[in-house]
């Protein structure tokens, strides 16, 4: 595509050739000679600028390093700008500008002065986002300037470098999951060798049992046939469930609850894989199988993954149900019971679960505090009742609203009947509506009945608001060696033996 020779002027430029066709013109109609040659040495100095500019041939091999090319939300790297000059001439002014998503930032500017026949250049600058995602990074925009600043040519060097942001990511306690876990993997032990000899679980002979495996303490104690339960073992498998629908989270942007499951599951993705146990992931969008670069592949595919527009967890459970034994660690957003009765069930015999439980609505009542003071002043001009006079005069904001309820009562408001300040309108002093603040109490005590359901049926379970660290509701979990007696125990009872 031809460019117009006039496309690079600057203002300085322009300025010369208005004034040199000023010149020319005047010198010419006044019959001055002299002012005439002045203006057309003026015209003709941008024009051979721009030739002089469009013709020079600098090859410049350019090359970019993103150090480290992977970082958490919040972090930063380094980019390294490598420029070399591999033409036979020294480059002229050089301006630079490397393109740069405007979620990264402002776009980094560097001027040159030149760049000798073999020389280099090495620029650097920050890359920070607080948000995660897949970046491109680049191409390299140069401007070629002339030596009088007349003109100005805009080049592009291909080459793109792709930059990753993660979750963030929390490290975790190792005392809830260790490799040292008995089972397969690396451990290579099995659950009886963990028990020791004396305290062995047997069961009852069933058609097809190898003799090698029978029991004969046990058999003798019983009366009958007992074999080794060495095909239950505790395996060093750890399987990262998440649930990404939208409809199970709230809240926007980075202080959503989804983002808060996404920094949950990418921090017990990466625990699992530093204790060296075989990590599996699933959700809604992507299930990645064991493989030797499970950390890797986990947080890449958390860095772009989306909510998702499914209504249910069918499909994913299913996927969850097929996926082994082992640890099952869920991370879950708004959960009903029925959904709970579902996820219960994926825990097999021999296997673990541990579910964190998001308070979804909690998140919900954290945006409403925060925009407390606008509904505070809306309510003071509309005559809202429950908002003081001195509030509407003075526009104050109005006090910070009291903490969440206490879990056992929260569970019981809906059944004691309608809340009397819900329903006197918004709550004094906070600019909480009353029907949001319902909502939450009945949201709160859904995932109350689902958490209960779930450790009925074995599972491990910690609740995480919107004021609660990730490390503080790991730390609440049991610690792996009382995990393994449970399922040592249970395991007893699915065969009826005593526990």
């Amino acid at each position: 595509m031809r460019t117009s020779l006039l496309a690079g002027l600057t203002t300085r430029g322009t300025s010369f050739l208005a004034a040199g066709a000023a010149s020319a013109v005047a010198g010419y109609a006044l019959g001055e000679r002299g002012l005439f040659c002045v203006g057309i040495a003026l015209l003709a100095l941008p024009l051979l600028a721009a030739m002089a500019a469009r013709r020079s041939q600098y090859r410049l091999a350019t090359s970019r390093i993103i150090s480290p090319p992977r970082v958490p939300a919040g972090h930063t790297a380094t980019v390294t700008l490598r420029l070399e000059n591999v033409s036979r001439v020294p480059t002229g002014l050089l301006m630079t500008e490397d393109s740069v998503p405007y979620a990264l930032g402002t776009r980094p500017r560097y001027v040159l002065d030149k760049i000798e026949r073999g020389g280099t250049r090495e620029l650097t600058y920050p890359l920070r986002s607080d948000l995660r995602g897949k970046f491109e990074i680049g191409p390299l925009q140069l401007r070629v300037a002339d030596a009088f600043g007349l003109v100005e040519v805009a080049r592009s060097l291909s080459g793109r470098t792709t930059f990753v942001v993660t979750p963030r990511v929390v490290p975790l306690a190792r005392t809830v999951i260790s490799r040292s876990w008995a089972g397969e993997g690396d451990g290579r032990a099995r659950l009886t060798s963990t028990a020791g000899e004396d305290d062995v679980i047997p069961r009852a002979y069933r058609t097809g049992d190898e003799f090698r495996r029978v029991h004969w303490r046990s058999t003798a104690r019983h009366g009958e046939l007992m074999v080794r339960r060495e095909e239950q073992r505790w395996r060093n498998k750890a399987t990262v469930f998440l649930d990404g629908r939208s409809l199970a989270h709230e809240g926007t942007g980075a202080a959503s609850s989804f983002e808060m499951a996404v920094s949950a599951a990418a921090s017990v993705g990466v625990h699992i894989a530093q204790e060296g146990l075989t990590g599996q992931f699933i959700s809604d969008a992507e299930v990645i199988r064991s493989t030797q670069f499970f950390e890797d592949r986990l947080l890449d595919s958390l860095a772009v993954i989306r909510p998702s527009g499914k209504r249910n967890l069918t499909q994913s459970l299913k996927e969850l149900r097929v996926s082994g034994a082992g640890v099952i660690i869920a991370v879950m957003g708004r959960l009903t019971v029925d959904e709970a009765r579902q996820l219960a069930v994926c825990r097999g015999e021999g296997s673990q679960g541990i579910a964190l439980l998001l308070e979804v609505s909690s998140w919900t009542e954290q945006a409403l505090r925060a925009a407390g003071p606008q509904v505070t002043g809306t309510a003071g001009v509309t005559g809202t009742a429950g908002v003081t006079g001195a509030a509407e005069v003075t526009g104050r904001t109005a006090a910070p609203a009291a903490r969440a309820p206490d879990r056992s009562t929260a569970a019981g408001a809906d059944s004691a009947g309608p809340d009397p300040a819900a329903a006197a309108g918004p709550a004094h002093g906070t600019g909480i509506p009353a029907a949001p603040r319902s909502a939450g109490r009945r949201a709160h005590a859904d995932s109350s009945a689902a958490a209960a359901l779930l450790r009925s049926a074995g599972w491990h379970v910690t609740s995480i608001d919107a004021s609660t660290p990730l490390a503080v509701a790991w730390q609440r979990l049991p610690r792996a060696a009382e995990m393994l007696v449970t399922a040592t125990a249970a395991a007893r009872r699915s065969d009826g033996a005593p526990a």
